[in-house]
């Protein structure tokens, strides 16, 4: 089989989310930071809904540790998690345009790195990390929309991962209060479910609803 044109994925995913909707998840750019267990699936997400550009950000690399529940296969181990995902990405939405920042975000860079995008999604493991792009983004981006993540780790009910919007423009997704030191870690359906609330907050957004 033939691989189809951009028109042709275009109509299909128009045909599945309607015409206007389409346009607009065409026109948009997100911002992925930090693309572990969280981001990998939250970018997948995007991307097979027909995100237009889908601008990916991580240092780290792949490592056997991730495979439990990110979005990485066994003969990624040891690549650049920016490049391995870049590349499956482009598996499954071929014409996506797929921007990679090899790069460590703080303070100083979020500004410039993030400035083309529409809606920047917060998917940090680390503490720290995700309270200064919060930060960040809040105080000196005030116009950009931000959804951040809170809380899915261990085996309690995925229905207590919840999306709550903050401000006009700042919106949690997760149970808020488990964390990996509370027991058990992070087990992928818990995150996958968590990941799939931010993925559907921002395509949410991108409609103009921004309702949760």
């Amino acid at each position: 089989m033939s691989i189809p044109t951009k028109e042709e994925i275009y109509n299909t995913l128009a045909e599945r989310h309607g015409a206007e909707l389409q346009k607009r998840l065409s026109e948009s750019s997100v911002a992925v930071c930090g693309i572990g267990g969280l981001g990998s699936n939250i970018a997948i997400s995007l991307a097979r809904a027909g995100v237009g550009k889908i601008h990916i950000i991580d240092f780290d690399k792949v490592d056997i540790s991730n495979i439990n529940r990110q979005q990485y296969f066994m003969e990624q181990i040891g690549q650049y998690k920016t490049d391995a995902l870049y590349d499956t990405l482009k598996k499954i939405s071929l014409y996506c345009n797929v921007q990679t920042d090899c790069i460590r975000l703080m303070e100083s860079n979020i500004p410039d790195i993030l400035k083309d995008d529409d809606i920047i999604c917060e998917s940090f493991d680390d503490a720290d990390s995700k309270a200064e792009l919060v930060n960040c983004v809040l105080e000196k981006m005030p116009e950009k929309y931000i959804v951040s993540a809170s809380g899915m780790a261990g085996l309690y009910s995925a229905n207590a991962i919840k999306t709550r919007r903050i401000t006009d423009k700042f919106y949690i997704c997760g149970d808020g209060k488990s964390d990996v030191a509370d027991g058990m870690g992070l087990v992928s359906s818990r995150v996958m479910v968590c990941a799939g609330h931010q993925a559907h907050m921002i395509i949410k957004i991108i409609n103009k609803d921004f309702e949760v």
